[in-house]
């Protein structure tokens, strides 16, 4: 158990702060049940230097500005967003789940982990992630139309988004840094089908332009090839050891098995995000947290009162409504007065001006 003084008690505790826990978390917030996120900070989405391919979100808007943006949402409808990082969580003996921080303890009837996954990053020498190194094709795709790009790695998924690619641009190269390729015949056979040249060469130095993007990359055989950028594609290390000392069960692939809801196999518990199966998009991310807090909401909410219990302890009194703790209520109204229009003062009448004006100037004088 903690060392704290206190454990915090919420009915959700939702731990990564990324899309897809912030959209959980404004949901169950929302829906009117004590929530607190727990989130370590940084993450994939921290890194993005532009987001894209979410709509109603400019391409000017960087991944922390995006997150802060979605961490004051949350907190302004009621939630608790806690810096801290989650290192054990435990199932007590009344059903609920114990969660054990660095510096803060909770307790949670439900808890939804979007803790995500790392890309695992070339050697050097590479470009600043953002700046001619990318990690996600379907978001960063379109910078490369028409421009010269690499796809780094060796496996099956380096050859697949090198011929995707085409799709974009005539000019794909896969640099194998020396490495022997790993895919398979058939998808080497496929490969040297369409026109991309394979580099096997190591990279010996880079070149970059005045405003850090890459320029190039110079090889150990000696040559120099330019490129706007690439993707690298070394696979991820994924987040699993909350899972696993839950007994969540988990796919071949290393992500977390969950249901249309977004809840493990073991009850209580939801993934979202990247832990999970599917595209690695925040659109994505953030339908699969709406899911998971929607689907807690149904499982957490007071009314409507099963007709057996009804039946068993009466209907339902004026005293027990609303369902909402008095925190969601305090923190719904605040909110409500917080958008409510100021209220003006009536404009004059002009008439009354007027006639005022007139009252006030002085008849001519008889002399």
């Amino acid at each position: 158990m903690s060392d704290t003084d206190t454990v915090a008690d919420y009915e959700v505790v939702v731990v990564g702060g990324g899309p897809a826990g912030l959209q959980s978390a404004l949901y169950t917030t929302r829906l009117g049940h004590d929530t607190a996120l727990v989130d370590r900070g940084g993450g994939r989405a921290a890194m993005m230097l532009d987001t894209h391919n979410v709509i109603g979100v400019t391409e000017d808007t960087s991944g922390n500005e995006f997150l802060a943006t979605g961490t004051e949402q949350v907190e302004s409808y009621g939630g608790d967003v806690i810096r801290d990082l989650i290192t054990d969580i435990e199932r007590t003996d009344d059903g609920r789940f114990y969660l054990e921080g660095s510096s803060n303890a909770f307790r949670a009837d439900r808890i939804v982990l979007g803790v995500g996954f790392s890309d695992k990053h070339p050697d050097p020498p590479v470009p600043r992630t953002g700046k001619g190194l990318h990690y996600c094709l379907h978001c960063d795709a379109y910078m490369f139309v028409d421009r010269p790009v690499y796809v780094m790695g060796t496996g099956e998924a380096t050859a697949h988004v090198a011929m995707i690619m085409l799709n974009f641009t005539d000019d794909v190269d896969v640099l194998l840094r020396g490495d022997e390729p790993e895919w398979s015949d058939k998808t080497d056979e496929q490969l040297r089908a369409h026109p991309i040249d394979i580099v096997e060469s190591d990279i010996d130095g880079m070149n970059k332009s005045d405003n850090g993007w890459l320029e190039s990359f110079e090889f150990e055989d000696g040559s120099i090839r330019q490129y706007r950028g690439g993707f690298a594609m070394y696979g991820s290390n994924y987040n699993t050891a909350l899972f696993e000392t839950l007994g969540c069960e988990l796919d071949d692939d290393g992500t977390v098995i969950v249901d249309e809801s977004m809840e493990t196999t073991v009850d209580g518990v939801y993934a979202v995000g990247d832990i999970t199966d599917g595209h690695n998009q925040i659109p994505v991310a953030m339908g699969k947290g709406a899911q998971a807090g929607i689907d807690i909401h149904y499982q957490l909410r007071e009314f409507p009162r099963d007709l057996e219990e009804i039946r068993a302890e009466g209907p339902v009194t004026e005293t027990e409504v609303p369902g909402v703790s008095d925190r969601v209520q305090n923190a719904a109204a605040s909110f409500e007065e917080a958008q409510a229009p100021p209220i003006e003062a009536p404009a004059p009448d002009a008439t009354a001006e007027v006639d005022a004006e007139a009252d006030a100037i002085e008849p001519p004088s008889d002399d």
